[in-house]
């Protein structure tokens, strides 16, 4: 049976929403559901149940993620991913020190089972990084059905 992930993404200047949607794109072509959303439309840690992996991206911004990603992680502490795949993602301008922190999160505090590492994409031009984003998905969608 086909996996869900659930992509929650937090961005600045929209580039971290279109790697969002490109990693789900990869995902889908794995036959696994993925639902995308933004980090504004997640409330509680209950939004987090229902899915066999979580995704989670945001912008480097003066060295470090976004506060909303930030608040959001400590919600997700509560929410009982400890087991879950996971996966960590972000658009930077020139350090892009956001996709590893939330990776080292969500491995070590929330104890879930990550992919080989995060995506961490050059913002301003996607180019090479849209087939790069498609293969993170795939590569999720692969570890959900093993």
């Amino acid at each position: 049976m086909a996996g869900k992930a659930l992509i929650v993404y937090a961005t600045r200047t929209g580039e971290s929403g279109k790697i969002a949607e490109l990693i789900a794109e990869g995902i889908r072509l794995s036959g696994a559901q993925a639902d995308v959303l933004n980090i504004k439309e997640v409330r509680r840690p209950d939004d987090f149940k229902g899915y066999d992996a979580v995704i989670l991206g945001s912008a480097t911004y003066h060295g470090d993620m976004m506060e909303k990603m930030k608040t959001l992680l400590f919600m997700a502490e509560k929410a009982g991913l400890e087991g879950k795949v996971g996966a960590a993602f972000g658009a930077f301008g020139w350090s892009g020190e956001a996709p590893e922190r939330i990776y080292g999160t969500m491995k070590n505090i929330f104890k879930m089972e990550m992919v080989k590492g995060p995506l961490r994409l050059k913002s301003s031009s996607l180019g090479g990084g849209i087939q790069m984003a498609q293969d993170y998905g795939k590569e999720i969608a692969e570890k959900m059905n093993s």
